[in-house]
């Protein structure tokens, strides 16, 4: 384990796997330790491996020196509602790197952690490349993910304990039914990461990124919420699947996992298969 300290003064563990002369750094924004109990069930109802940082670890640690870290765990441990911007972000990306002795690394991350290699990309020169999933490099849904973070505050903190889906006719869960069980901390960290990004121009921003990129989303990455969310659709597959001309242009290459939501997309069998070939070829001799 490594420490590290962080940009706000707390300081978060890092995992290295896979050290070895020549190997190159990648930085895994993931908790290198499975779930267990009650979490590990939790985890599995909503359809994801409870050790999906440990088996991306896996799948990835013989060829790349891996340092994974629970970032979006630390903070919800330690939330940084009001200080939790695109800046701050960056900056605790590149402080793991200076602990873990990487000048130069490679990041993948999900979802907004994405978006935070994003920010991270056009804020430091240090990156060998950069993998995005879940979230669309060019024509992102700034306003809509504000919007959603907005309500989620707005209820944050009157919800129960131990909140439950409704399942649906199809046999599915409709996750706009859940309850918000986290404090309004936590929840209001993330409306300061996305009013800080308002009026974000992520077109101009390519011309910053100066390093190998992966876009990889799932082609039925489109979530819909309901009224009390704001009634918004975060459209995530939508800009990569329409927009993928102009991603190439730009320099990404792209990878639509077919069929695959959200969640499916993020899983480790799911992306593996994408995203070690393409670091290999972007980063091994």
């Amino acid at each position: 384990m490594t420490e590290v300290g962080l940009s706000d003064g707390s300081v978060i563990e890092a995992t290295v796997q896979g050290s070895g002369p020549g190997k190159p750094t990648l930085l895994l924004p993931v908790d290198p330790r499975p779930a267990e109990g009650p979490r590990a069930e939790e985890l599995r109802k909503w359809g994801t491996d409870p050790a999906l940082g440990r088996s991306l670890m896996d799948g990835l640690g013989d060829a790349f020196r891996v340092v994974a870290f629970d970032y979006e765990g630390h903070l919800m441990n330690t939330p940084r509602p009001g200080t939790l911007t695109p800046d701050g972000v960056a900056a605790d990306l590149l402080a793991v790197a200076d602990a873990v002795g990487a000048d130069r690394f490679a990041y993948y991350g999900y979802s907004w952690l994405a978006l935070s290699g994003l920010q991270l990309a056009i804020r430091t020169d240090r990156l060998s490349a950069l993998v995005m999933g879940g979230f669309p490099p060019l024509g992102g849904p700034y306003a809509e993910m504000l919007r959603v973070t907005t309500a989620a505050h707005a209820m944050a903190g009157a919800a129960p304990s131990t909140p439950e889906p409704l399942e649906t006719s199809a046999g599915e869960y409709d996750w706009s039914t859940v309850e918000i069980s986290l404090s309004t901390a936590q929840t209001g960290q993330f409306v300061t990461f996305y009013e800080a990004l308002r009026g974000f121009d992520d077109r101009a921003a390519q011309t910053r990124i100066g390093c190998p990129r992966l876009c990889v989303v799932g082609s039925a990455d489109e979530i819909v919420y309901g009224e009390r969310w704001g009634g918004v659709t975060v459209s995530m597959a939508g800009p990569v699947v329409d927009g993928r001309a102009g991603l190439t242009a730009a320099g990404w290459d792209v990878a639509v996992l077919d069929g695959l939501d959200h969640t499916g997309a993020m899983q480790p069998a799911n992306v593996l298969p994408v995203l070690r070939p393409w670091l290999t070829d972007r980063l091994l001799p």
